[in-house]
């Protein structure tokens, strides 16, 4: 199946760099490209890619108000937030707007495109340098009702156990082999825990369990 990608950054040689990666393997296509993330809203609604790789700063409605307003529609595409620096602020604002993960600019064309095909599948960035370290340090002081801090009582104790592991950043087999279960089990749990959070993937799964205190932030250093 192919993977329809728009890409949305002020930088056309950027643009320009990432189509020509793409354009390059066969399951990926590159349906538009957007300067600005005013015209990325609009070309997504044209063009209904599976993924979109969002500039965290753009000119007019930079990269986190287009990711909120993206992801807020019925058939949303996965964003994945493209930055050159991975400052904090932007990116937990990102995380909470529904961002699926971030990738630095200068990462290597083959794990753009893994990248790519993660979230095209549903899953969530949480092994990128980035979004780990994020994830480590993330502060809720600024609560988003994403959810009635009543969701997290529909968990059952093997799910909270669950959600606290996908936490530390553990993939699915990962925490099959701490749960001594299989890998099928896990992703059951996983499924389920994002039905009953009303959450699309692990980031916003992950977002959500800091928000509502399940999980507490780490102290830097």
């Amino acid at each position: 199946m192919t993977i329809k990608v728009l890409i949305a950054d002020d930088q056309a040689l950027v643009r320009s760099g990432f189509r020509m990666i793409l354009e390059a393997r066969e399951d990926l296509e590159v349906v538009g490209e957007a300067s600005d993330g005013e015209q990325a809203i609009r070309l997504a609604g044209q063009t209904r890619p599976d993924v979109v790789l969002m500039d965290v700063r753009m000119p007019g409605v930079d990269g986190v108000a287009a990711t909120a307003r993206l992801t807020s529609r019925e058939g949303a595409p996965r964003v994945i937030i493209l930055t050159t620096y991975d400052l904090e602020e932007p990116l937990c604002a990102a995380l909470r707007a529904g961002a699926s993960g971030f990738l630095l600019k200068d990462v290597r064309p083959a794990d753009l495109v893994e990248a790519i095909r993660v979230v095209a599948r549903g899953d969530a960035l949480l092994a990128p340098t980035a979004t780990r370290r994020l994830l480590d340090r993330f502060v809720a002081t600024e609560v988003t009702p994403a959810a009635p801090a009543g969701a997290l009582g529909q968990l059952t104790d093997r799910e909270r156990e669950v959600l606290l592991l996908m936490a530390r950043g553990s993939a699915n087999a990962e925490i099959a082999a701490r749960l001594v279960v299989t890998e099928a089990t896990v992703k059951t749990h996983v499924s389920a825990i994002l039905r009953k959070l009303g959450v699309r993937d692990r980031v916003q799964a992950v977002v959500l369990a800091y928000d509502l205190g399940l999980v507490r932030p780490r102290p830097p250093g």
